[in-house]
């Protein structure tokens, strides 16, 4: 089963983590595989656990990664198909308490944008759904065409940083009015006839801010991206590493104050040692973000707004 995908800031993301041969990792990202393959070269008797709540994803691990998953001896990878979100309950059945590493490739994978019937592109015509996980209930269709115009305007704005998100909003409204908006192409319609024709010519596709605005609503992603971070730094042992590529501001924001959070303490003054309690829990690899090389930008169009954060568990 093929699941093309070049992976973003691929030996930045791994190398940064400092594998040991022996040590347990977790992907929270599983997708096409492209960091998973690159870790598991790394290890020698470690093991990593991949996480993702795409099944055609699991399904084309299970296929692409087969000799590592042979149950005839200790298998090198083991899959679990859910969100990221349910790291520790997860793991916790899987007998885990801690772990070495973890590493997470947020957003949409480039099969997923290229498989038109899941309706994440705005190049394709396709039912409106944009589900990471095919199995819940709330889809595109449902955000479009039951949401209220407020809350659609608040997705679009905060999610989309898109300037004519009440135009759209209300467009939408308009146009739902008459008959369910179902496709992809519709919808794509309605927002290029929201936005003034200068806006449109420039900084491109006039749809790009509001499929992602509406997909991150769909998928819950910044929520459940706070809640597996927290469970995640809690998993870590001493000297143990997280890796965070996002690649959107919000994404970039949420896993900075985070790490900031558990790196940085306010210690009250005349205490002349640290408590325990108010030691910091992180050390930031790297306090800026790190970035694709020029060489990674020239060949993988997806690098281009890729940031990496780097933190370890003191």
């Amino acid at each position: 089963m093929e699941f093309d995908h070049t992976s973003v800031l691929l030996h930045e993301t791994i190398d940064n983590l400092s594998p040991k041969p022996d040590g347990l990792y977790v992907d929270g990202t599983f997708g096409g595989g492209g960091h998973a393959r690159y870790l598991l070269s790394k290890l020698d008797t470690g093991t990593l656990i991949g996480f993702d709540q795409d099944q055609f994803a699991i399904d084309a691990a299970q296929s692409n990664f087969a000799d590592f998953l042979k149950e005839d001896a200790k298998p090198r990878l083991q899959l679990v198909h859910n969100n990221f979100s349910n790291l520790k309950s997860e793991l916790n059945n899987l007998g885990i308490e801690q772990i070495d590493g973890i590493y997470y490739d947020l957003g949409v994978s480039s099969p997923q944008f290229d498989q038109p019937e899941r309706g994440f592109s705005y190049r394709f015509d396709a039912r409106l759904d944009m589900r990471m996980d095919q199995t819940q209930s709330l889809s595109a269709y449902e955000v479009v065409n039951d949401w209220p115009y407020a809350e659609i305007v608040k997705i679009l704005f905060r999610y989309g940083d898109e300037k004519f998100a009440k135009q759209i909003a209300r467009k939408i409204e308009y146009a739902r009015e008459i008959a369910p908006i179902e496709t992809t192409f519709q919808l794509v319609e309605i927002i290029k006839d929201a936005i003034p024709a200068a806006a449109r010519r420039k900084g491109g596709h006039p749809a790009k801010k509001s499929f992602q605005a509406i997909r991150i609503a769909v998928n819950h992603e910044l929520d459940v991206l706070k809640e597996s971070l927290e469970e995640a730094i809690s998993l870590l042992t001493p000297g143990g590493r997280i890796s965070v590529i996002t690649f959107q501001s919000d994404e970039d924001k949420i896993v900075k104050k985070i790490f900031k959070s558990y790196a940085e303490v306010d210690v009250p003054r005349g205490i002349p040692i640290i408590p325990d309690d108010l030691k910091p829990t992180l050390e930031l690899i790297n306090r800026k973000p790190i970035l694709a090389t020029q060489d990674e930008l020239e060949v993988n169009n997806r690098s281009h707004s890729a940031k990496l954060r780097v933190a370890m568990k003191i």
